[in-house]
């Protein structure tokens, strides 16, 4: 996502969400968001809550980048992306990205990074630990969790 800080100087935001239980697992922000940096949240990711099978993408420059399908090739991850123009391929996290938008990046003038970082930080755990979802029985994303890994079937991440 893109948005501008008070001063003008824009910020671009990587959100990743858990397609199962609608869980936010990241939303890394910075001025620039280049595949490194994109490949060093999902290695974070990784290490919290394993690997995926595979990941939900648009085909934005750091998603397409020759470093990133190099390590999803070498992390025996696919990458599936969804066909141009049509974001409701990817519509989970159209949704979330909406809520994202409405309540942090619309609601609030930022002066700088940090504060952006800081506010969303707050966000998205009130998001995955208070806020109820309708599509997962009315509870928030990590009190549905525990209920899905029970399930005997494997679910993938990211």
């Amino acid at each position: 996502m893109l948005d501008t800080l008070y001063e003008g100087r824009r910020f671009r935001t990587f959100n990743v969400i858990d397609e199962s239980n609608r869980e936010g697992l990241a939303i890394e922000v910075g001025t620039t968001m280049p595949a490194l940096r994109v490949i060093a949240v999902l290695e974070k990711l990784i290490a919290l809550h394993g690997p995926p099978r595979s990941i939900r993408c648009d085909n934005g420059p750091e998603l397409t980048s020759l470093a990133l399908t190099a390590w999803c090739e070498h992390r025996g991850i696919a990458l599936r992306y969804i066909q141009p123009g049509k974001p409701s391929q990817n519509a989970f996290i159209e949704r979330f990205n909406r809520t994202y938008r409405t309540e942090i990046l619309d609601a609030y003038v930022f002066a700088s990074v940090t504060e952006v970082r800081e506010l969303t930080t707050d966000w998205l755990d009130r998001y995955n630990t208070q806020r109820p979802h309708d599509s997962l029985g009315h509870v928030p994303p990590l009190t549905y969790r525990p209920i899905v890994t029970a399930l005997p079937t494997s679910i993938s991440k990211l």
